[in-house]
């Protein structure tokens, strides 16, 4: 690269000595402009074998993220260490073995999914207002981002109906992220983590849902807990409950303090219906919370926005 600077401006100095040719003697000037021409001509030789040169050498790939080029030491200030898991991604993989360990089985939502399986197949109302295209995610496709994971529920009750043709029952688990029209503050976020809950059977009732529940938030937080619910409304739910637990000791938790940790109740028989399970002869309940809050409950954190900031001091802390 130096070479080729020099050489240029060899040619810049050359092109200004034509000026002169007007004040050398007339016998002379045939000469003097051989001369320039000669040099001109081995200086633009030597720029395009050094243009050459450039273009077969191997160029290393530029990071301009990089704080310094290649060839330089580090400054102080960046340190290099090695990575870890995100702590979403670390508590998620421990909902999901509890669940498993209860017999559960697993099945990961969708990142976009339709309106059928978001509103119609769990008994929103034509009317419902979440159908509202200001509510919602969508795409210009027609596409909804998932705003809970309850959009699988009706490919899980068709996808395991066959349990229930060989008198076993119906119980998964659907971890994924979901997306929600909100104004984003310490406690809410537009992107977050649920799992949703989906068991159902011959003969199953509230009570083993909450016999379930309370045995997850057990094993979770480590602790005996006292649980409560009381009414809630979700159309796809009917009895429907918001389930809270008493806030863990680990927490400053005193008794009497309880946190409401997730929607549940037990699946509506239009739901089941839509399925193509027959409400008469199966019972099945559902729920779905997020793991966002879990995690921010179990380490005390304050603010919700740290986990999609990118802010590697917070990372690094676990």
């Amino acid at each position: 690269m130096e070479e080729l600077e020099k050489l240029k401006r060899e040619l810049k100095d050359l092109n200004a000595e034509y000026a002169k040719i007007k004040d050398v003697p007339a016998e002379k000037r045939g000469e003097f402009g051989r001369e320039l021409n000669a040099k001109k001509t081995e200086i633009l030789n030597r720029i395009k074998e050094a243009e050459d040169a450039m273009l077969d050498a191997e160029v290393k790939p530029l990071d301009i993220t990089a704080p310094c080029s290649p060839n330089e030491p580090l400054p102080e200030v960046y340190s290099v260490f090695e990575g870890s898991e995100h702590p979403l991604m670390t508590e998620l993989d421990r909902v999901i073995e509890i669940y498993q360990l209860m017999g559960f089985d697993v099945v990961e939502s969708r990142q976009l999914d339709d309106e059928f399986h978001m509103f119609d197949s769990l008994n929103f109302a034509k009317e419902h207002p979440a159908r509202d295209g200001y509510d919602t995610f969508r795409t210009e496709e027609g596409l909804i981002p998932p705003a809970h994971t309850s959009t699988m529920q009706h490919r899980v009750l068709k996808a395991y109906k066959h349990n229930l043709e060989e008198g076993k029952e119906i119980a998964v688990v659907v971890p994924g992220r979901v997306y929600r029209n909100e104004d984003v503050d310490a406690t809410h976020e537009h992107t977050f983590y649920q799992c949703e809950g989906v068991y159902v059977s011959k003969n199953c009732t509230l009570g083993n849902m909450l016999g379930i529940l309370r045995e997850f938030f057990e094993k979770y937080y480590e602790q005996k807990l006292n649980i409560r619910t009381q009414p809630g409304y979700f159309p796809f739910t009917e009895p429907s409950l918001e389930f809270m637990i008493e806030k863990p000791k680990a927490l400053g938790g005193k008794k009497g303090d309880f946190l409401e940790m997730l929607g549940c109740g037990m699946i509506h028989p239009n739901v089941l219906k839509m399925a193509g399970i027959d409400p008469t002869e199966y019972h099945g309940f559902a729920w779905g919370g997020g793991i966002d809050r879990l995690v921010m409950l179990r380490y005390g954190l304050k603010d919700v926005r740290n986990f999609e900031s990118g802010n590697l001091n917070f990372l690094k802390e676990f």
